[in-house]
């Protein structure tokens, strides 16, 4: 659990994971604009690609939230 509560590694993955390629755009840039664009032609291989990109930020909200919330309740 240390480990997802550690913002040495949360903050690195969503520079490189999340943001990867960086050009010509970043990919979760991209598929995001799909997805919102109604996701036309995504397949499988497209969600799982949204999922492993986004992951590195669900992270960083999670953890984010965790420490406003306990820093209000203290």
């Amino acid at each position: 659990m240390k480990l997802l509560n550690n913002w040495p590694i949360i903050i690195p993955l969503c520079l490189t994971l999340g943001f990867a390629p960086f050009f010509p755009e970043p990919h979760i840039i991209g598929k995001i604009r799909w997805l919102f664009g109604g996701a036309n032609g995504m397949s499988i291989k497209d969600y799982f690609d949204v999922v492993l990109h986004g992951l590195p930020f669900v992270l960083l909200l999670r953890l984010v939230y965790i420490k406003l919330t306990r820093k209000n309740a203290a």
